[in-house]
């Protein structure tokens, strides 16, 4: 049986509504200032820069002084680090597998946010997963997301064990520790590896400024 025709006008110019998740009668509201717009006036062109890898491979380090870097171009940044995130947005969340894959998730759609604000968001957390990774990668136009990965040994991680965590997990105080009893998944067509030995390690800065020389050759630093 065929639906009813619209009886009245309102009826025929009534947005269409469709539900999204759990969510339902909800529509897209566009607004009159674009990501283009914004870029414009930022003069840079909004992206997420992920940079992954395993626990004391020095991504919060890279990130804050990829940061300061561009900062000090005039460039608009900001960072989205794992452990800072787990403060507020996600504090709800343990580090079980499907939390983890949530955290990745909500972290994923807010640096989302910040690139179609214009602003270069650096996100800086483990994601141990390929597939977490990509499916964040699948939120933004294609080139938009840059994924860096922090090629470190997990001989070199534990080492410096900044925050003592290696220890806990070798000691079976932490469970599911990616390196130890929970894998790490490697990048196999990321845009950058920012790879250290034990022999050969750059500084944060040198490491920034390779991030820096992508971004200016393919065009982001600029409208």
């Amino acid at each position: 049986m065929r639906p009813e025709p619209p009886t009245s006008t309102a009826e025929l110019t009534a947005p269409k509504i469709s539900p999204v998740g759990n969510s339902a009668n909800i529509k897209w509201h566009q607004c009159s200032v674009g990501k283009l717009d914004r870029q414009e006036l930022l003069q840079q062109k909004g992206c997420v820069i992920w940079i992954t890898g395993l626990s004391g491979s020095g991504k919060s380090t890279v990130a804050c002084a990829l940061s300061r870097a561009l900062h000090s171009r005039g460039k608009l940044t900001f960072v989205l680090d794992g452990d800072n995130v787990r403060h507020g947005l996600n504090r709800d969340l343990s580090f079980k597998a499907e939390d983890r894959a949530e955290n990745i998730r909500r972290i994923g759609e807010v640096a989302k946010l910040f690139s179609d604000a214009g602003v270069i968001c650096i996100a800086s957390l483990i994601s141990p997963y390929r597939k977490d990774r990509a499916a964040c990668r699948a939120l933004l136009p294609e080139g938009d997301f840059i994924e860096v990965f922090m090629d470190v040994p997990l001989q070199v991680c534990e080492a410096r064990d900044p925050k003592g965590l290696y220890k806990l997990a070798r000691s079976g105080k932490i469970k599911g520790f990616t390196g130890i009893d929970d894998p790490y998944e490697p990048p196999l067509d990321c845009e950058i590896v920012l790879k250290q030995t034990e022999r050969d390690c750059a500084s944060p800065c040198d490491m920034a400024e390779q991030v820096i020389s992508y971004l200016e050759e393919k065009g982001y630093l600029m409208a």
